[in-house]
């Protein structure tokens, strides 16, 4: 018992509240035990004490999902806020007193980018600051306040926490083919040569075409592949076209493997942006990282 609590008035039970939160986003009490890393009859147990000690079903089995009441909405909108406040406050206490200077984590949406530029020079920048170890992880989620990075390279996310940003590279649009295909046929092999599609980004091909006053009659259209990561390979050794940031390609042009079509530069008016967010004891670091992945993206397409 708590030394507020009076003998009358039971403590109140924090850990069926959090499970009933679970069950309320997760829409069941199955998936809820697994978010929670328990048992169903344990979840399952939570919530009739919650609801034994409000006196009210929070509740109701509707087909397959358990949903929340009226009073279970108003109850669980209440308390939710402050229950993730308190658990992001705890783990970023204890991931200030854990935390290892050495150790960076940084976060990116940019998958194409992370593979073709910032993993090859990863060492490089690890040398450079005392052989700080660098985990890397990829995801197209919005980030919350409970996970865990440091930085986070995005084009198309943002953070709500406070956090110093940096505009690493304005992004221009290229059309690029196999050198020993497309060289020396210019312009003209946008015509003749089917262009590949990038699904997760359906806005390139229009932005480019629109750039170059062009209308999807004038081009062949190709195969289609979720990523520009799938299509690198694709492009390099086949009769195709690749329209593609400049900055993902500029190495396999400086090799010899790809060539720009002369002419064929469009802005799609999109940022790549890093952040440095406030967190643990690496703020200093997750800086001095950020401006050294500006540095590399300016040098990479200035190459």
């Amino acid at each position: 018992m708590s030394p507020s609590a009076s003998p009358e008035e039971p403590d109140v039970p924090l850990n069926a509240i959090r499970a009933v939160i679970y069950i309320a986003r997760e829409g069941s009490l199955t998936r809820a035990a697994k978010a929670l890393n328990t048992t169903q009859s344990s979840v399952s147990r939570y919530l009739a004490i919650l609801e034994d000690y409000l006196g009210a079903t929070i509740m109701e089995r509707r087909g397959r999902r358990n949903e929340l009441t009226e009073f279970g909405r108003l109850f669980v909108n209440t308390v939710s806020e402050p229950l993730d406040t308190i658990c992001y406050t705890t783990q970023r206490m204890r991931r200030r007193s854990q935390s290892q200077p050495n150790r960076l984590v940084v976060r990116t949406s940019l998958t194409t980018l992370a593979y073709t530029l910032l993993v090859p020079n990863l060492q490089s920048f690890s040398s450079d600051y005392g052989g700080v170890i660098v985990d890397l992880v990829s995801s197209l989620a919005m980030p919350t306040s409970s996970d865990s990075f440091d930085v986070l390279l995005t084009r198309d996310l943002s953070i709500t926490e406070p956090s110093d940003h940096w505009e690493i590279y304005n992004e221009q649009l290229v059309c690029v083919g196999a050198s020993h295909y497309v060289g020396g046929k210019e312009r003209s092999a946008i015509g003749s040569m089917p262009i590949i599609t990038i699904t997760s980004r359906p806005d390139i091909l229009p932005t480019w075409l629109r750039g170059m006053s062009l209308t999807s009659k004038d081009i062949q259209s190709g195969a289609r592949y979720d990523h520009h990561y799938l299509a690198l390979p694709a492009v390099t050794t086949g009769k195709s076209l690749l329209v593609a940031p400049e900055i993902v390609v500029s190495q396999l042009v400086r090799d010899g493997l790809l060539t720009v079509i002369p002419e064929t530069r469009v802005a799609s008016g999109m940022r790549y942006l890093a952040f440095a967010v406030d967190r643990g004891n690496n703020s200093e670091l997750s800086r001095a990282f950020c401006r050294w992945a500006m540095r590399l993206c300016r040098s990479a397409t200035q190459g």
